[in-house]
């Protein structure tokens, strides 16, 4: 009797511990992006959508993916998670990939036009050539006459009249015509009709200590008999570097006859953009003769015409007609280009801040945000290389008043911008596929026209609306 008790009790002891491991708290399981901040920001930055923009070796399959994370490829760097997290946990770190994919995925347009006809929201878009032959046309501005000057990168401007005759003017300043180098803007006097001035930026380049070094350089002249006279420079970028790349170089007046312009750091973000000792990653404004204005921020400083720092290559400079505001793209690395409000004296936060990650795959930086930076209106991941940039006015285009037009460089399309009180509402790929699109810009004749390379041409947009 005692056996068979003992016996009972035994079995009885054993549910009880098995009820007790059963009815245990599972250890719980972390969401996807609380795991992937936790063991995978450190190598592949703060935002997975912009990890994800990359070529995929062992392949980008939800089951390729859980395959790599579970096992790693040690020898490649990459260590295996099965032992730290569970195959579910795993699973859902597949599952946020595969979903962020989806973010590069929309950019692959699989057809070419087949027209020069472009549909869009609320309007149809008819695409005619005003003019081609170009390696990269630049700069885009329009006489009062309503021909256009056109800067062509290899080093010429053109004047181009309404029968599509170009003109290459004479004397224009020698250029650095290397890398992302050469002739780059071209804006006119808000006054030109007065007086006759018309701006350019361009590569400058000198010999130093035997070696070729050059910067971004602003001058002004006139155009006379197709010659390019009275030149005056009004600005260098200091120090001049070795490097051939992130120039800045876009130009614009605000309705006080204030003239921005935009410095690349010439990719030395470590060394420039942070620093007010040099001219770099910056934007200025200076007046329209190359003065300094009375309240530019750092006015008493060695290089008084800077106006902001902390920026990366901003190549898309314009003034809102509305609110005189000047709103700059600039270039992120992989990710984080951005749509900024540019204001006197604020610090725009790189390479300390930033949305995007280096191009080898590693984090630039470990934070997006920083009390004392500025935060863009909004940011591209992944980066669609942004290009010029202008706001649509006049009725022209009915359905577009009011928007942000942004070229893109990597995408070859026209991103149209839907802005109400500072803050982006809506965006539309445009032009798809028309081409490596290297500017745009409004015309004094209230069209838009659009400059691509490869090959180079430029575009004016002429508009029906859709029925």
């Amino acid at each position: 009797m005692l056996k068979k008790i003992s016996f009972i009790g035994l079995i009885a002891m054993a549910a009880l511990s098995t009820m007790s491991l059963t009815n245990a708290p599972a250890v719980a399981e972390e969401p996807a992006e609380v795991n992937y901040t936790k063991y995978c920001a450190s190598c592949h930055g703060e935002k997975v959508e912009a990890f994800v923009d990359r070529k995929w070796k062992h392949g980008d399959k939800k089951s390729d993916i859980f395959n790599s994370i579970t096992h790693g490829y040690p020898d490649a760097g990459m260590p295996t998670w099965k032992e730290v997290l569970t195959p579910k946990e795993i699973e859902k770190l597949a599952d946020l990939i595969v979903e962020n994919l989806a973010g590069v995925e929309q950019y692959k347009f699989a057809n070419k036009p087949t027209s020069n006809i472009f549909k869009s929201d609320g309007m149809t878009i008819v695409l005619d050539t005003i003019a081609t032959g170009f390696d990269s046309p630049w700069g885009f501005t329009q006489l009062p006459s309503n021909d256009y000057l056109i800067t062509d990168r290899a080093g010429v401007l053109y004047l181009v009249d309404q029968k599509r005759n170009k003109t290459a003017i004479k004397g224009t300043p020698e250029v650095y015509a290397q890398g992302q180098g050469g002739l780059l803007d071209v804006t006119l006097h808000p006054q030109y009709e007065q007086n006759g001035w018309i701006y350019l930026s361009y590569s400058k380049f000198k010999m130093e200590d035997g070696a070729k070094v050059n910067t971004t350089a602003i001058v002004r002249g006139k155009i006379k008999d197709n010659n390019w006279v009275e030149a005056q420079e009004i600005f260098e970028a200091k120090p001049y570097t070795k490097t051939s790349f992130h120039y800045g170089s876009r130009i614009t007046f605000d309705k006080k006859g204030h003239l921005f312009f935009s410095v690349g750091e010439r990719g030395m973000e470590k060394v420039f953009p942070q620093s007010l000792d040099n001219d770099n990653g910056k934007i200025h404004r200076l007046n329209d003769d190359g003065t300094v204005p009375a309240d530019n921020p750092y006015k008493n400083t060695d290089h008084p015409s800077i106006y902001s720092f902390g920026q990366r290559n901003p190549q898309g400079l314009t003034t809102n007609p509305w609110t005189d505001d000047i709103w700059e793209t600039e270039h992120g690395p992989r990710g984080g280009d951005e749509i900024n409000i540019i204001k006197a004296g604020k610090n725009y936060g790189w390479p300390v801040i930033t949305y995007g990650i280096n191009y080898d795959g590693k984090p630039i930086s470990a934070i997006s945000k920083k009390d004392g930076m500025e935060q863009p209106i909004s940011y591209f991941i992944p980066s669609i290389a942004p290009s010029g940039l202008t706001f649509v006015t006049g009725d022209k285009y009915p359905a577009w008043k009011g928007n942000l037009m942004i070229g893109s460089l990597r995408f070859n399309y026209l991103n149209r911008v839907e802005v109400k009180n500072n803050k982006v509402v809506k965006q539309e790929k445009v032009l798809i596929n028309v081409g490596r699109m290297r500017n745009v810009k409004q015309g004094r004749d209230g069209y838009l026209y659009v400059g691509v390379e490869s090959p180079g041409m430029v575009f004016r947009l002429k508009p029906t609306v859709l029925k």
